[in-house]
């Protein structure tokens, strides 16, 4: 499939599936996979109509959805080896869908032999789409995008301040929540709203899109230990940074003792 028929797919499902939800679920169309971590019939039903296209169109490929890793764990641990896999978050920010916040997200990452290749990240409520191609740069909305001059008091944002260590408190850095939805945040640091995400435990399917998408316009993905992520199983803390001197720099803060919590 050509990167615009993949994209294609996104908004087709998000529209028939997904959209015709928001602010319209009934309590029967929302579980918790664990306590908070809720999972509807959105999620399910948009993941088995784009994994199966997926699947369809690359019979050879590992495809690799959210809900379907929830039911069988094993199937993160392929992703990293495979020659060929896709990831699927169909509903990214699904938190945020229950809720009624349109920050949520549709997001699909291709690799090949463990390096994303291709990513896609849908906005449905916002219409918005954001496309790469290894090599290619980045569009939104089909216009691409240039590098963002970074200026004033960096802002480094997580779910947990614990995370963000010396940071918090530290005047040299403004540090604030996400929108707890990577579909939304990594699109607002490649547009120079903010200047770093960290998050724990990163999944696949998660990250993988934005990761294509920081690299190309020369940004930087590594856990606080200074390695290179790579989607995959998840482990460690991840810092997304918008240069490798903001990596630096904001690694160096975080390990300072924070001024308060």
């Amino acid at each position: 499939m050509t990167t615009e028929e993949i994209l294609e797919l996104l908004t087709d499902v998000a529209a028939r599936v997904i959209t015709p939800r928001f602010r319209a679920l009934a309590s029967g169309d929302i579980d918790e996979k664990t306590p908070g971590d809720y999972v509807t019939i959105a999620d399910r039903e948009s993941e088995i109509e784009i994994a199966a296209r997926l699947q369809a169109a690359y019979p050879d490929a590992l495809v690799v959805g959210e809900e379907a890793s929830f039911a069988d764990p094993g199937l993160m641990a392929g992703v990293a080896g495979a020659e060929h896999a896709f990831v699927i978050d169909p509903v990214d920010g699904t938190r945020n869908f229950v809720q009624g916040n349109p920050d949520h997200a549709v997001m699909v990452g291709e690799l090949r032999s463990g390096t994303v290749v291709r990513g896609w990240i849908w906005q449905p409520e916002h219409q918005v789409a954001f496309v790469a191609e290894r090599g290619a740069g980045v569009t939104r909305n089909g216009v691409r995008l240039s590098p963002v001059e970074r200026t004033g008091t960096p802002r480094v944002e997580s779910s947990s301040k614990r995370d963000l260590g010396g940071l918090v408190g530290n005047p040299e850095w403004a540090v604030a929540r996400t929108h707890f939805c990577c579909g939304i945040d990594y699109p607002r640091l490649l547009l120079g709203e903010t200047d770093g995400l960290v998050y724990r435990n990163p999944k696949p399917w998660d990250h993988a899109p934005g990761l294509l998408m920081m690299e190309e316009l020369g940004a930087v993905a590594r856990l606080l230990d200074g390695s290179p992520y790579a989607p995959g199983v998840p482990h460690g803390v991840l810092l997304s940074a918008a240069s490798d001197h903001v990596w630096r720099s904001a690694t160096e803060a975080m390990a300072a003792e924070p001024a308060h919590l």
